[in-house]
């Protein structure tokens, strides 16, 4: 069967005594604590930020590896966007004619024509 496959038999046996690897088995435990992490934030840590608090945590790992984590198992950071007020019940504001001049136009000039 390795021969038809092409693999090689330690490979093969290997997966079939073995079939999680060390590297699963850490980004499963890293997992957890990023979901730790997540949840005592509210829900609003992005990936640099659980990333510190692993850091503290004393566990090392880097920050691409914790932001594919997350977005692996769908872990989101809520942005927060302020929201556009408008400038209703404010006067508008003019500016008053100091100068009293009177900016009538008789007729166009020729730059314009």
């Amino acid at each position: 069967m390795c021969l038809v496959l092409k693999v090689a038999r330690a490979g093969f046996y290997g997966w079939v005594h073995c079939p999680v690897s060390a590297g699963e088995k850490h980004n499963q435990r890293l997992l957890e604590l990023i979901r730790n992490s997540y949840a005592l934030s509210g829900g609003v840590y992005g990936y640099r930020r659980v990333h510190c608090d692993l850091r503290e945590v004393g566990e090392a790992c880097s920050r691409n590896r914790v932001a594919k984590i997350m977005q692996q198992n769908r872990i989101r950071d809520v942005h927060c966007y302020k929201i556009p007020r408008g400038t209703r019940g404010r006067s508008a504001l003019i500016a008053p004619n100091r100068v009293q001049r009177e900016f009538t136009v008789v007729k166009p000039n020729g730059y314009y024509l």
